[in-house]
């Protein structure tokens, strides 16, 4: 398979951990940190960090499109940003740290208003990512290049368990969800077709027994689906018994069907996994996984969850699914 490379520029608050990010990213060949749409020629950091450029601190991505195609790169990216936050990301304010996506071509263009208007649906409040032509690029001082792999454990306003997803995200590129082919039931409709304990769980946070709950032993190949919404999050090519009692997958079918949160209840800091259009509590995401698998352990309730065995997907409608599944 021949490359083909193309490149694109994204802003996602501070650019140290939006650059290590996409560094993770296979498919990603090259990145630069710098300065987007300046209004003066190549601004300093300082110039920039007061406003009066007009500048954005930006990535520019190079990425080879037969591994990691352009809307699966925005899903990604759309991960690590709050896309309805307006000229700040983390602790960070300020313009220069607005979001966005500059293009060069009007395909790219194109691409980025389809993937955000899809995103837009998933939020109540209006999105903030810009979507501009590129007019400049400056390449930012050499401290801040590549900042994150020169200062391990520096200041990142990125989760760094996402820095895994993206390690993991191009193994399986070729997946893709699309979000628009599901909805939410209303509050009242979900109480009529749940039980008490999916209930429980995808609604209020619950935690089903281990070790007897529907799926952790099942071993038939198949997918498992939001009980909620019937989007696609699991494979059974990605189960594995971790022993906990709860079914325990290495990855999602497609990074950008879940969301991961923090979770502080209970004395605890873990991170929550939720579904992506469902918005249902699934579980949550460890770091003990198999090393081989990527190191990460999805530790999910039954009770989120509907498995179709292999030979009934395609009646589902998951036939897409298919040639990945084992």
């Amino acid at each position: 398979m021949s490359n083909k490379v193309d490149t694109i520029y994204f802003a996602g608050g501070c650019f140290w951990g939006t650059e290590h990010f996409f560094k993770q990213i296979d498919g990603v060949t090259d990145t630069e940190v710098g300065y987007a749409n300046s209004v003066i020629p190549h601004p300093t950091y300082r110039e920039v960090c007061t406003g009066q450029t007009q500048a954005v601190e930006g990535v520019r991505v190079v990425y080879d499109s037969a591994k990691i195609d352009l809307p699966y790169l925005i899903r990604l990216y759309l991960m690590t940003i709050d896309p309805t936050s307006v000229n700040r990301q983390g602790n960070d304010a300020g313009t220069q740290y607005r979001t966005g996506i500059y293009y060069t071509t009007a395909d790219q263009q194109r691409t980025a208003i389809a993937e955000l208007d899809k995103e837009a649906t998933r939020h109540s409040r209006p999105l903030a990512v810009e979507i501009k032509p590129l007019i400049n690029f400056y390449s930012a001082e050499e401290f801040h290049q590549d900042y994150l792999d020169k200062n391990p454990g520096g200041y990142c306003h990125i989760d760094p368990r996402l820095f895994e997803i993206a390690r993991n995200a191009g193994r399986r590129a070729a997946v893709s969800v699309d979000a628009g082919k599901y909805s939410r039931p209303s509050d009242s409709e979900l109480r009529t077709h749940l039980n008490g304990i999916q209930y429980a769980v995808t609604r209020q946070n619950a935690t089903e027994a281990p070790f007897s709950n529907e799926y952790f032993d099942e071993k038939r190949p198949g997918i498992y689906v939001d009980i909620t919404t019937g989007e696609p999050l699991f494979l059974s090519t990605d189960k594995f018994d971790s022993g906990c009692g709860w079914p325990s997958f290495s990855r999602p079918v497609s990074p950008d069907v879940i969301k991961v949160k923090n979770d502080s209840s209970h004395g605890m800091e873990r991170t929550e996994v939720r579904s992506r259009v469902g918005d249902a509590h699934l579980g949550h995401v460890f770091v003990d996984g198999p090393v081989d698998r990527g190191g990460l352990r999805y530790c999910i309730n039954s009770a989120s969850l509907r498995f179709i065995p292999l030979d009934r997907m395609a009646e589902n409608g998951y036939e897409e699914f298919i040639p990945y599944v084992r």
